[in-house]
Order: structure tokens, then C-alpha cells, then sequence
């Protein structure tokens, strides 16, 4: 028994330091952690490839602060305000990426002044875009716009959608049909040599919408200045439009909290997904990140998600708006 006492009394004496050594080692790591992220989402603002870099991750870093804030409260809660810093600071700059609310509308209005709009990049040479045409026709869209169009493509899903979708405009890489009929259609190079976006104005029933339509070009390492002249170029372009109601939707090769995109935002509303998901549009395998948008101005956003079309890697995004 005397020696049963003398290991407790002794095993009472060296367990507390090994805690404390313990709860300081997860403090100090927890502490490195933070400022490491605090690091990282700030370089979220920084225009060009580091922003668009960290845009790209940003919503699984909230993963991570997840896990560091479980830790901290586990192990070391005097340091869970180094944690606070950078999960507060992740809040602010995913702000434009986080679901939005279903618009709120009668059955009898929305059915009277409602445009659906769909969009999916279809992957030239994929073979797939007469079923993405198709699959996107059923889902009852008024407006269909196709990007990364090659001639195969464009040809396939022209031949698909004649019947249903009599108005049509193509230049380059994009293609927009309508149900309703096409005014003013132009093509747009957004400070490049070749074109690979449109506008146009869908006379629909209630009003007459400007409708853009965006390729932008694909992001590399080294090569991202085509994709900011792009991006910059539609800002300015929907800047002096003097429609009082426009829709931008593509491809912009851009996650949704982009730096690049700041100043089409300045102009227009991105659309957050009505359906309680961040929208990830690609890979359609799994998809990861968000880089096909929506923008609206004089318009209310009713829904907004996105659907599987066709073999594409991309998935469609679905947008009524009225």
C-alpha cells in the first residue's frame, strides 16, 4: 500500500509540467498556424497570380481554420484569438463567394417576368456539346450561351438547338441562342487580337436584356495578363452600357474572390448560387473552385445553381432572373 501511495504521489507531481509542456507545444503550434493563414488570406487582395492563387484555395482554407479553432478550444484556449484573426479575415474575403437567398417573388410575377439563362463552357474537342445543348434545352432555359466553341462543336450545338431556339449569335470561341429575339449583337475583343466574347439584347417579353457572353483566357503559369485584360475590358464595357438591365455569364477562368474581378464587381452584382452550395463549377469530377460567373445589374436574381450538361469538365450554371 505505502508504495501504491509513493507512485501516485509522485506520478501527481510530473504529470501537470507534462501537460503544461504539452498545452504550450499546441499553443505555440496553433499560434504559427494562425499567422501563417492570417499571411496567406491577406495576400487574397494582391492583384495578379498571387490573388488569383490564393482565390483558388480559399474556401478549403476555411477547412483549416476549422481545425485550428477545434484545437484551440481542445487544447490551448488562451491562444484561440490568434485564431479568431485569420477565421475573421477568411469571413471578409469570402464574402462574395458565400450562397446567396432565393429572391423573393410570386408564383404569378416570376412566371410573368422571369428569364432563365443558362451557361457552361462545353471543352472544345470534347465531342459532348450537341448533348450539353440538348440537356441544357430541357432544363427549360429561355437563353442558352456556349463558350469554348471550336467548329465541330459550333456546328453540333447549332443543329440541336434550331428548333427551340431560333435567335442566334456566334463570334469565335462563344455562341449565345435565345427563344426570343436578338437585337444589336456585337463582338467583343476586350483588348485582345482575337475575339472570344459578345454582347447582345435579348427583347424578352417584359423588357429587353443585355446579355454578355465570356471566354476568358485560361490562366497559366507565366501566362495570366490576357485573362486581367480581359477581365478588365468587360468591367469597362459593362461601365458604359446604358441598358438598364444586363447579364454577364462565361467562362471567366476566375474564382469567385479574384482580385481581378474587383472591378466588374464594382459595376455589376456577381451572383452567389441560391441552392446553400459555393457553386464550385470545375473540375465536374469534383468540383473545386467556382471560375464560371454570373453578374447582374436592374435585375433580381430569383435562383441560381448549377447542373451536369453533356461531357464537359465544367458544369453549367442555371440563373432566373427577373
Amino acid at each position: 500500500m505505502g508504495y501504491r501511495r509513493e507512485e501516485s504521489t509522485i506520478d501527481v507531481e510530473h504529470r501537470p509540467p507534462r501537460i503544461r509542456r504539452s498545452a504550450t507545444a499546441a499553443a505555440r503550434w496553433i499560434a504559427v498556424a494562425s499567422a501563417a493563414l492570417l499571411l496567406i488570406v491577406g495576400c487574397g487582395w494582391i492583384p495578379g497570380v498571387v490573388g488569383t492563387a490564393v482565390a483558388a484555395v480559399l474556401p478549403w482554407l476555411g477547412l483549416v481554420l476549422l481545425a485550428l479553432v477545434v484545437a484551440a478550444l481542445l487544447r490551448a484556449r488562451r491562444v484561440i484569438v490568434l485564431v479568431l484573426v485569420p477565421a475573421l479575415l477568411w469571413v471578409l474575403a469570402m464574402a462574395p463567394a458565400f450562397p446567396g437567398l432565393p429572391g423573393q417573388t410570386s408564383a404569378e410575377s416570376a412566371s410573368a417576368s422571369a428569364l432563365t439563362v443558362v451557361s457552361q463552357n462545353v471543352r472544345a474537342r470534347s465531342g459532348g456539346a450537341a448533348a450539353s445543348a440538348t440537356e441544357l434545352a430541357h432544363s427549360g432555359a429561355d437563353v442558352i450561351a456556349l463558350v469554348e466553341l471550336d467548329g465541330d462543336s459550333l456546328s453540333a450545338a447549332q443543329n440541336a438547338l434550331a428548333a427551340d431556339y431560333p435567335h442566334s449569335y456566334t463570334v469565335g470561341t462563344v455562341g449565345v441562342w435565345s427563344r426570343y429575339p436578338l437585337a444589336n449583337a456585337e463582338p467583343l475583343t476586350l483588348g485582345l487580337s482575337w475575339k472570344r466574347a459578345l454582347r447582345v439584347e435579348v427583347q424578352a417579353p417584359s423588357a429587353p436584356v443585355a446579355v454578355y457572353v465570356l471566354h476568358a483566357a485560361s490562366v497559366r503559369p507565366g501566362h495570366q495578363q490576357d485573362r486581367d485584360t480581359m477581365l478588365s475590358g468587360i468591367a469597362e464595357q459593362v461601365a458604359v452600357d446604358p441598358a438598364e438591365s444586363l447579364l454577364v455569364v462565361g467562362d471567366f477562368n476566375a474564382p469567385s474572390t479574384d482580385p481581378s474581378l474587383s472591378a466588374l464587381r464594382a459595376e455589376a452584382d456577381g451572383v452567389r448560387p441560391t441552392d446553400g452550395t459555393l457553386g464550385f463549377t470545375w473540375p465536374v469530377a469534383f468540383p473545386l473552385v467556382r471560375i464560371d460567373q454570373v453578374f447582374v445589374r436592374g435585375l433580381d436574381v430569383v435562383t441560381s445553381t448549377t447542373m451536369r450538361a453533356g461531357n464537359s469538365d465544367h458544369l453549367a450554371t442555371l440563373t432566373r432572373v427577373r
